[in-house]
């Protein structure tokens, strides 16, 4: 049997050790199971706390993905066993998922995630808490959870929040995908640098003097990146979000979820990536649509382990309402892409079905997640 994940520590200069990390799925495009978050998180926290551990680095096996998501057809398979019941193993899978995102962000030593090829959707709640986050020629970045009937989780109600000119909602509710050049933009990526530079910068970051400084340690691999980032200039994209940064901020700046998708909508655009990203809304879950949007109200006054504990009441109940499992059978399992959605816009979302995701399943002392920023 192939390990999911496979650990290496690589021995520096100095006596010290860099820790990496490999998504080992390549077939599945490194989509994140339950085995490999249990692989990962223990994992991690030894790594946390070993002295002579410095640094660790998060990569995807092979060229196609870093990682494209959560395991979503075992998923499927887990919910069509509790069809319009409560599923223990959906509430397991996402109460690990979100503790290994949580432990990245506030991983207390630098923490490099390499995010070529696809990152979607639990790929970069992954990437999303790393310290130092590169992105390459080939990243493909989305959270296109409304085409599958769930919402902008792992942590999107935090960082979707932080984007400039509410990009954050509009990818939200799109689904769009962006590139190296708008990842940095909104706040998703540090560094740009060519797959090709990756051996070579594995190599010299076993050659830094590491210091015992946690502060001077992040300080010499952000000098570190920029000279590969100066390097890979010109195979930088153009960044599209930055092309329709006014636009989108117009668009998206009204008052009502109602309002906001109608002008999305009713945007007549030649650029390609526009239209797609209107053609995701637009065909995608109004349902999603309308938690997404109500998350990210939510999300702007929440602390990252809050936002965390609201997704996961969030995810439990998307997996027993019937929304999430259609979505995956639509495009996953049937794949006739014909989704039978509950509702066929935002206009008609009942307000009642909105307010049940929100209540929480669980008291404050008993939530599964209770214990994360404790």
């Amino acid at each position: 049997m192939t390990q999911v994940v496979t650990f290496q520590e690589l021995n520096c200069e100095n006596g010290n050790k860099i820790a990496v990390a490999t998504l080992n799925s390549p077939r599945s495009l490194n989509a994140l199971s339950g085995e490999m978050i249990d692989l990962l998180y223990p994992k991690l926290k030894l790594w946390q706390t070993q002295n002579d551990i410095v640094a660790v680095f998060l990569q995807g096996e092979g060229e196609k993905a870093f990682c494209a998501g959560g395991d979503i057809v075992h998923m499927y398979n887990d919910m069509m066993e509790h069809t319009g019941d409560f599923s223990p193993g959906i509430e397991e899978y996402f109460t690990k998922e979100y503790q290994l995102d949580y432990l990245i962000h506030t991983f207390s030593k630098p923490f490099i995630v390499w995010g070529n090829g696809i990152v979607m959707g639990g790929g970069l709640g992954l990437m999303v808490g790393g310290s130092h986050r590169v992105v390459t020629e080939s990243s493909r970045i989305a959270m296109p959870e409304i085409s599958i009937g769930l919402y902008p989780d792992v942590g999107g109600s935090y960082f979707l929040n932080r984007m400039p000119n509410n990009c954050g909602l509009f990818l939200g509710l799109t689904g769009a995908s962006i590139n190296a050049a708008d990842a940095k933009y909104c706040h998703l990526a540090d560094h740009f640098v060519a797959n090709t530079y990756k051996e070579a910068f594995i190599e010299l970051l076993t050659q830094l003097d590491w210091q015992e400084s946690i502060a001077l340690n992040h300080g010499m691999l952000s000098d570190l990146l920029s000279g590969f980032e100066q390097d890979s200039a010109n195979l930088l994209p153009e960044s599209k979000l930055t092309e329709h940064k006014t636009l989108i901020e117009q668009i998206t700046s009204f008052d009502s979820l109602k309002d906001i998708v109608s002008k999305i909508l009713a945007v007549e655009c030649e650029d390609k990536w526009f239209s797609r990203a209107q053609s995701s809304l637009k065909h995608g879950s109004a349902l999603s649509a309308s938690l997404a949007y109500q998350q990210l109200q939510f999300g702007k006054s929440l602390s990252l382990a809050d936002c965390f504990r609201m997704e996961l009441n969030l995810s439990v109940k998307s997996g027993q309402f019937g929304e999430f499992v259609e979505g995956v059978r639509a495009l996953l399992i049937d794949k006739d892409n014909n989704p039978k959605w509950h509702f066929d816009s935002v206009d008609v979302v009942d307000k009642k079905v909105v307010n049940w995701f929100f209540e929480s399943k669980w008291s404050q002392s008993k939530h599964p997640l209770v214990h994360l920023d404790t």
